[in-house]
């Protein structure tokens, strides 16, 4: 799915004339949020998004899950595996499987550590433990009450926010913004943007922790990319941070395609895009996730050799803040 141009306009017809039906899915989603969950054996540790696509929340579970493994932790991380056909709970094995089994994000985040893809979050968590976990990290998950969580983070994009801050169909956010905050012990805004800061303001004055974060590329990688006179491609939630990204490391964008968030590549999508790398000289650049959902496709073979990806990591502005409020969680957790 391609988010709507309207989600991110402060008014506009087609936004109020769904207004009413979002009204009634917030009223839902809000009532199923405050249902109890069931305890996992180990402290759980919840990073989600309070507006649908993407946000920076793969790279923010990453990033969490490296400063756990710092405080003596072993974190296993637990995904729907949006896009797969599994539905577990099933751990992830890069070597057997590919996107269209568990889905692009689980690949990549089981590459760093491991990771559990599981429909049923408390199934997911229970095979976790008996696998050795000590900590478990959700990546996404936020919205669905099975599992108590301990600590609970939103992530927000700098730039875009919240959208025009109404709950889908009518605008982005999954569930009003009100209860999803009085549930999170912390707010992640990546990247600047007067959006996200003004979401900050209202967690903080919710005495809700903001915490500032920026994506970086890799310094190797970006370092080949300088100079380059490249087609960027993409099929994320914001393919604009990537583009934006791309553009930081030097690299010459000539042209751009756009996919929808999760889209899996065709031969036809191949063949398109092959076709303009020929004709105008260019290197071909995507993200980790879209090199994900490529790889193993014969059909997608000759695309997957020239392309490069840019992976990309999440810095906290303050780290210590967000190592106190992990190990605080912790510490509650077990007692």
């Amino acid at each position: 799915m391609r988010a709507p141009g309207f989600w991110w306009k402060s008014r506009g017809p087609v936004a109020a004339l769904l207004a009413p039906v979002g009204a009634i899915y917030g009223i839902v989603a809000a009532a199923r949020m405050q249902r109890a969950g069931e305890r996992a054996g180990v402290p759980v540790v919840c990073i989600g998004n309070p507006t649908l696509g993407g946000a920076g929340k793969t790279p923010t579970a990453l990033a969490l899950a490296q400063l756990l493994k710092a405080l003596g932790e072993r974190p296993f991380f637990i995904s729907r595996g949006y896009g797969g056909r599994a539905r577990g709970p099933v751990r992830v094995d890069v070597q057997r499987h590919d996107a269209r089994a568990v889905g692009d994000e689980p690949l990549l985040l089981a590459r760093a550590f491991p990771t559990v893809v599981a429909r049923d979050r408390v199934a997911g968590a229970k095979l976790a433990e008996q696998e050795g976990a000590s900590v478990v990290v959700l990546d996404d998950g936020f919205q669905n009450p099975a599992l108590e969580k301990d600590l609970a983070l939103l992530v927000v994009d700098g730039m875009s926010g919240v959208g025009n801050g109404r709950v889908f169909p009518a605008g982005p956010l999954r569930a009003p913004l009100g209860p999803q905050l009085e549930r999170a012990q912390g707010i992640v805004i990546v990247g600047a943007g007067a959006a996200g800061a003004t979401v900050a303001e209202i967690a903080a004055g919710m005495g809700i922790a903001a915490l500032g974060a920026r994506l970086m590329p890799d310094p190797a990688v970006a370092a080949k990319l300088s100079r380059k006179s490249v087609l960027a491609f993409a099929g994320i939630g914001h393919p604009e941070k990537f583009f934006a990204t791309l553009a930081e490391t030097g690299a010459e964008i000539i042209d751009r395609r756009v996919f929808a968030d999760h889209h899996f590549y065709s031969a036809g999508d191949a063949a398109a895009l092959l076709a303009i790398v020929r004709a105008r000289g260019l290197l071909p650049v995507t993200t980790e996730k879209d090199q994900a959902r490529m790889a193993g496709d014969p059909a997608l073979a000759e695309l997957a050799s020239v392309t490069r990806a840019l992976p990309v990591r999440l810095v906290f502005e303050d780290e210590a803040a967000v190592r106190a409020l992990l190990q605080r969680a912790l510490t509650r957790a077990r007692g």
